[in-house]
């Protein structure tokens, strides 16, 4: 060998190929704060997922009666082997939060810098402000909202939307009893009796799941929708055939003046399309009713009006309106253990993968959910809406 080579004789040989080592499993320690937005009761983990996630290894908080609204108790946690914490600022405390609502700017401040913050983003009822002290903690941000799958759905909407479609009719079954001055009709198909006619406006998935539990309760079903494949797929979807037609004026207003059900289940861009205006209202029926699911996004009926769960309905021109936005949080078990179904692998998938650098960069999904990244905003819809600077989540996760 030349004197003047820069390798050595044995760094000229083939040498064995070298790959990235994996990181170790990586222990999380997770806190759940108890929900402070007024009517939220939902919680991010079951007891048997904290069992899960303690078996592997991991430390989870959670705050003494995080679980109660779901009727989860503290000796429930206890027992799965998570702390129970009589400090609301412990909680906060952990390298990653987990929340059902966003939270407020009071609970950022107990937050530890570059804490990973998993909830929802609720972007319509956000203020500037709430980014501005995530960005000054350096938090890195995941809305469970925008979390999109392999499978391009969004499993937890998805998730929230299959109990508010089949809450919706039952709710309807409820109000139209005698005991809730309704018209004292039973919802379903009794012999000699006309069955309960039922309208939908919308055929994604909170139509789906309510045509999907009026038919089963024996209802007749009348599915309005302007998108002609969703239509078509819920058809193929359902076992019976069914009434569906796009949203024509005289239509609409045919169908409901007949029937004993409205449910508005269509969700637009920025806002819900006016599917029934005030004067079709007007001819309905004395006692029906009208379910506003899409009230979050202003509503599918020109009658509507914000309700809350404390005071759900009110009358106008002679219809019971129920407009709550949060229709899962009544069902507050069912929506946990369905929120928490499938947080649960993600975390898991988090401490396999070394921690949640790592997982994000490997998990498409993870990252479609992120709005901050180290107090980096990389959500477009965010930085457009309140006009803050964006920088793509795809350029800084290398």
């Amino acid at each position: 060998m030349s004197q003047f080579s820069p390798f050595s004789k044995e760094e000229l040989l083939p040498q064995t190929e070298m790959l990235e080592i994996k990181k170790k499993k990586g222990e999380l320690f997770i806190g759940l704060p108890k929900e402070s937005h007024l009517g939220e009761k939902r919680v991010c983990l079951t007891p048997d997922a904290v069992t899960a996630l303690t078996a592997n290894g991991h430390r989870i908080v959670i705050e003494t009666g995080a679980g109660d609204g779901a009727n989860f108790t503290d000796k429930e946690y206890s027992e799965a082997g998570a702390k129970i914490s009589y400090d609301t600022e412990e909680a906060f405390k952990c390298n990653i939060i987990l929340k059902v609502a966003p939270p407020t700017e009071q609970e950022i401040e107990y937050i530890n810098p570059q804490a990973v913050l998993i909830s929802s983003l609720q972007l319509k009822t956000q203020s500037k402000k709430y980014f501005e002290c995530l960005a000054k903690k350096r938090i890195t941000a995941v809305a469970f909202d925008y979390i999109k799958d392999e499978h391009n759905t969004f499993p937890v909407v998805k998730s929230l939307s299959e109990i508010a479609g089949t809450a919706s009719v039952l709710i309807a079954g409820e109000l139209m009893s005698g005991v809730n001055k309704g018209n004292g009709l039973l919802f379903g198909n009794i012999g000699g009796v006309p069955p309960t006619s039922v309208v939908i406006f919308g055929a994604g998935t909170v139509g789906e799941y309510a045509a999907r539990t009026a038919l089963g309760l024996g209802a007749r079903v009348k599915v309005f929708d302007n998108s002609i494949s969703k239509l078509r797929k819920l058809q193929h979807g359902l076992s019976s055939p069914i009434y569906t037609s796009t949203l024509q004026p005289k239509s609409v207003s045919k169908a409901l003046m007949r029937c004993d059900v409205a449910i508005g289940a269509i969700r637009g861009k920025n806002r819900s399309p006016i599917c029934a205006t005030e004067t079709m209202v007007e001819t309905m029926k004395e006692g029906s009713i009208i379910v506003d699911v899409s009230i979050d996004r202003g509503g599918c009926f020109e009658t509507s009006n914000v309700t809350s769960h404390n005071k759900p309905t009110f009358v106008k021109h002679g219809v019971i309106h129920y407009c709550v936005p949060n229709i899962p949080a009544r069902y507050s078990r069912t929506a946990s253990v369905s929120i928490s179904n499938i947080f649960t692998p993600y975390l898991l998938n988090i401490a396999e993968e070394g921690g949640f650098e790592n997982a994000a960069r490997f998990d498409k999904s993870l990252r479609n959910g992120m709005y901050f990244y180290h107090g980096i905003l990389t959500n477009k819809t965010v930085a457009e809406w309140f006009d803050l600077p964006f920088r793509d989540i795809n350029l800084l996760i290398l």
